[in-house]
């Protein structure tokens, strides 16, 4: 781990530990913005861990950004952290100036389109985007459209497009947008940039986001079967206890260095192939995972009043977002299938 790396981690450890309270996540299922919380990560510079050091940013890499994406996970922070992440990389590498404040990105889903076109005046954006992440609470939303056969990314002011509330398992916003000829604060062609960027850069964040709350998970319901006695002994004692703690070990191990190795294929550029192996296996890690915690804890994990479920739900949620495990899998397969089944293990050994 780099300098980055270590400070990162350092700094957003204590902060969410420290911020990122039951009350606060609390009230941002109730709709209450955590203003507060928003405040402090930005002036952290968490929000902008891959923009140059000369447009604010921490001057880091993919691997960097997954430092503080896991973390987010981790502690279920109540924030569209790892959508200003995204974002704010295709507007940096589109060209185009990151504003300050929360970010997200549309659409979300692949049979959907936000289409630009150039009118009197400048570029505008149509189109209707649903289960868009914290759309309401977005100061900009950044697009990426197919324009004549190469990628043109887009950003978009709240005040020029209309929202209607909706939510996830979590309670996190997830709303429908409507662009009706909006104006665009600025577009322009990303050569750098896929033009199914917003789907795949997206899944990686979830496998990133997914990954670290497994690791909450498993460190809870080690924590609980230590602690939890029944006929005089730590559950944590029984076999069978210690067989679906194992299992539970292995799937976020898997997760985690799926999504890891994904963070770094991006970095080189081009994480398709791995983006594709990390959401299938963060998502089902992640229904599995969440199964096991729930049932090593007991009735008691159920409960409103017990943490666990802050995370849960966000992994039942996050896993059915920007394409769940089977839609990934069979993306994979098409790999295969376009490329060969003799390319693929030169190919998979060689990244």
């Amino acid at each position: 781990m780099n300098e980055l790396r270590t400070i990162l981690a350092d700094v957003v450890t204590r902060l969410f530990t420290e911020r990122v309270t039951k009350e606060v996540i609390e009230g941002a299922e109730k709709g209450t913005w955590p203003a507060e919380l928003w405040d402090a990560v930005e002036e952290n510079g968490l929000t902008l861990p891959l923009l140059p050091e000369a447009k604010g940013g921490a001057g880091g890499t993919w691997l960097d950004a997954h430092v503080v994406v896991t973390a987010a996970g981790r502690h279920a922070v109540p924030l569209p952290l790892a959508e200003t992440i995204v974002g704010s990389w295709l507007l940096a590498t589109a060209g185009l100036d990151v504003p300050p404040g929360p970010l997200t990105v549309a659409p979300v889903h692949r049979e959907e389109a936000v289409r630009l076109r150039r009118e009197s005046g400048g570029w505008r954006a149509s189109g209707t985007a649903t289960r868009v992440p914290w759309g309401r609470s977005a100061d900009h939303v950044v697009v990426v459209d197919d324009v004549d056969g190469r990628a043109m990314v887009a950003i978009i002011a709240a005040d020029n497009f209309r929202v209607t509330p909706d939510t996830n398992l979590a309670l996190e916003p997830r709303d429908t947008i409507v662009f009706d000829r909006a104006p665009v604060v600025a577009a322009t062609i990303a050569e750098r940039v896929p033009s199914d960027a917003v789907w795949l850069y997206g899944a990686l964040a979830r496998s990133g986001q997914i990954a670290g709350g497994l690791e909450y998970v498993l460190v809870q319901a080690t924590r609980y079967a230590g602690e939890r006695k029944q006929f005089g002994r730590p559950i944590g004692a029984f076999q069978a206890i210690q067989h679906q703690l194992a299992l539970l070990a292995g799937h976020t191990a898997a997760a985690g260095m799926a999504a890891a190795n994904a963070f770094r294929a991006a970095e080189r550029g081009d994480p398709a192939f791995e983006t594709a192996a990390a959401k299938a296996r963060a998502g089902e890690a992640a229904g599995l995972g969440a199964g096991i915690g729930h049932q090593v804890h007991g009735a008691i994990g159920f409960t409103y009043e017990h943490a666990l479920h802050f995370v849960t739900r966000r992994l039942w949620s996050w896993r059915a977002e920007f394409g769940g495990e089977g839609w990934w899998q069979a993306e994979l397969g098409r790999t295969v299938a376009r490329d060969g089944g003799q390319a693929l293990w030169p190919y998979v050994t060689a990244r």
